[in-house]
């Protein structure tokens, strides 16, 4: 793994024997400010797929947080092990002291894993962590606004295709219906669009069947991806869109939650061909960071959601961005990106008097 080639400004390895911390820390950019990107519990199946993960996911946040017009980098910490059995308040509260020692370079929140609660105990050490609880002065669940901000870049993309900006009459096919996809799932019924839903957790299904009963269920994504649908919104975990998904994918679109959604960098040629149309996955799941940094200065709510709702003028841009220049959509998302990292970026080397 060439970690030095990997454009990275800084990647920090955190260890802490005594409460079983092993963590990285990777920093892509801060040419628009303090890198901000959540931390993922997972149990990896070893150090180098969580440097992977944590590089993919850190230059994702990067090329989120410039789309989505903040004055932000991106970053992502990945923390190794099984959330489940292996978060204590002492591993969390090691981890906030590692955070806390970038001096503000990097700046947490919440990811797979972890939890606003758990963002509360992080902040005990460190003045870098977002995402706390509504009781500690946080932006709460900021999974509500992720999932407003994919239905956003969901009705774009149909206006785009379609030349309306609705699911109703639609068929949206749901793989991952946890704390993202659950949302998710609220928007389009109420938006009229009939929805077909997976998770590898049970109870996650049987929830979303309780508040929707006429939302359907089947067995595993293999099964979802072959089921005829409109759009298709892969909610779970990255690389949901490898060779044998695009193949078989019965979908017009692929619009949803989950961060890193290409398994390789050919996977975009491999939709067009299929004549699938991809809103990119960075681009329509900011809003979630939208929430997050809407903390820093103080919470509101309808803010949040007013400049979430953004992501649709910007979906479309993109979109019509690709067409125009006989590219992917995930290309033309880059460029856009890459150019406001480029141009507000450089600010930073007119130096202001002090």
């Amino acid at each position: 793994m060439d970690v030095f080639g990997s454009g990275h400004e800084q990647v920090v390895f955190c260890s802490d024997p005594e409460s079983g911390l092993r963590a990285v820390i990777a920093i892509y950019s801060t040419a628009l400010g303090p890198a901000l990107g959540g931390t993922r519990f997972h149990p990896y199946a070893g150090e180098e797929a969580a440097v992977a993960d944590a590089l993919a996911l850190s230059k994702a946040m990067a090329y989120k947080n410039s789309l989505a017009g903040l004055d932000l980098g991106g970053g992502k910490g990945v923390i190794i092990g099984d959330p489940r059995t292996d978060k204590t308040e002492a591993l969390l509260r090691a981890y906030g002291r590692f955070v806390e020692s970038l001096g503000g370079r990097y700046l947490t929140a919440c990811d797979v894993g972890t939890y606003n609660a758990d963002l509360d105990v992080v902040a005990r050490e460190t003045r870098f962590a977002h995402g706390r609880s509504l009781a500690m002065g946080g932006c709460g669940d900021s999974s509500v606004l992720t999932a407003y901000g994919v239905f956003q870049g969901m009705r774009a993309a149909a206006q785009h295709r379609w030349g309306k900006p609705s699911l109703a009459g639609r068929t949206v096919a749901v793989a991952g219906v946890g704390k993202v996809g659950s949302w998710l799932v609220d928007r389009l019924v109420e938006d009229g669009a009939d929805v077909v839903v997976t998770d590898v957790d049970a109870g996650a299904v049987e929830r979303v069947l309780a508040r929707h009963p006429d939302v359907d269920a089947v067995a595993d994504t293999a099964t979802l991806v072959r089921t005829p649908a409109d759009v298709y919104a892969p909610c779970a975990l990255g690389g949901a869109l490898d060779d044998e998904t695009v193949a078989v994918l019965e979908a017009e679109i692929v619009c949803g939650g989950a961060n890193n959604q290409l398994a390789h960098d050919g996977t975009p040629d491999l939709l067009t061909r299929r004549g699938i149309l991809y809103a990119p996955d960075y681009l329509v799941n900011a809003g979630g960071v939208i929430q997050v940094e809407d903390e820093r200065h103080g919470f509101s709510f309808a803010r949040a959601e007013a400049r979430a709702a953004g992501i649709f003028d910007v979906t479309l841009r993109v979109l019509q961005a690709a067409e125009a220049d006989g590219v992917s959509p995930a290309v033309a998302a880059d460029r856009m990106a890459e150019e406001r990292m480029r141009s507000v970026g450089r600010l930073a080397t007119i130096r202001l008097p002090r």
